[in-house]
């Protein structure tokens, strides 16, 4: 009995490690026109929209060319991060509605390999969106990232953010509303409030200073720098508080895992 409580928590499995990250990889990629070409559409909508309203009401003090290049990293981060939470919460919600999650707590996987499955699943699906968007895109702004490097290491912390974001709230969830809800009012305002379509030292106080606490602010504010290279916070700060973020995002994973929270009802 004591071994196989120290199996569950320990990491021995690394065929099936592989073998759920390829079923969660299979899993956007057979249905790649929903899930990597509409992004990079929506991306490049929300590019053109944008630029034209800002030429048209503010044309005197900027050019809708520079606000296209200002943007364009933000909605890079945008799209990403909405892809992986999608990737990982629908996948654990489909599974309980289906009645079929038992098929992926079944096997010989501990909590730690379950949970580094499902994130990299998402994280898969982060990196193909931000990668899609970084080729066809950028290029048409005349937009060459000042050091890629930068610009994906905050593509794959976001992605591991909010893959581990999707796993909680996929776990928790016992229905499609209450996933639609998470995403509709904290998901989707937290991308929108995080400077992604303006800058945050333009905000009234105290909602400028307010916005400097929003990890998806830091994410932004990364992804900017890696591809313009400037930034309106502390880069480095940015980055501890957002790996301190997917660190205890991780744990609480793990241990939702290894004790089968809203799994084992």
């Amino acid at each position: 009995m004591r071994q196989k409580s120290e199996n569950i928590e320990r990491f021995s499995n690394f065929l099936g490690l592989f073998t759920l990250i390829l079923r969660e990889q299979r899993r956007f990629t057979s249905i790649w026109t929903q899930t990597l070409l509409a992004p990079i559409v929506t991306s490049a909508l929300f590019i053109a929209v944008f630029s034209f309203v800002f030429s048209e009401r503010d044309a005197a003090s900027q050019s809708s060319s520079d606000y296209s290049l200002f943007i364009a990293p933000g909605i890079l981060m945008m799209v990403t991060i909405q892809n992986s939470f999608a990737n990982t919460s629908t996948s654990i919600l489909v599974s309980k509605v289906n009645g079929n999650i038992v098929d992926t707590l079944m096997p010989s996987l501990s909590s730690l390999e379950l949970s580094l499955g499902f994130m990299v699943g998402g994280v898969l699906r982060g990196l193909f969106v931000a990668t899609g968007v970084l080729i066809v895109i950028f290029p048409f702004l005349k937009l060459f990232p000042v050091s890629l490097p930068v610009l994906y290491f905050y593509v794959i912390m976001g992605s591991v953010t909010f893959s581990l974001m999707g796993v909680l709230v996929g776990i928790f969830c016992k229905k499609f509303d209450q996933m639609s809800a998470v995403n509709n009012f904290v998901i989707a305002p937290l991308s929108f409030l995080s400077g992604t379509f303006y800058s945050v030292s333009k905000l009234p106080e105290p909602f400028d200073a307010i916005s400097f606490f929003n990890p998806v602010f830091w994410l932004m504010d990364g992804i900017r720098f890696g591809a313009l290279g400037y930034a309106e916070s502390n880069i480095l700060l940015g980055s501890l508080g957002i790996v301190s973020v997917n660190i205890i995002l991780f744990i609480t994973v793990w241990k939702w895992f290894s004790f089968g929270y809203f799994l084992k009802e």
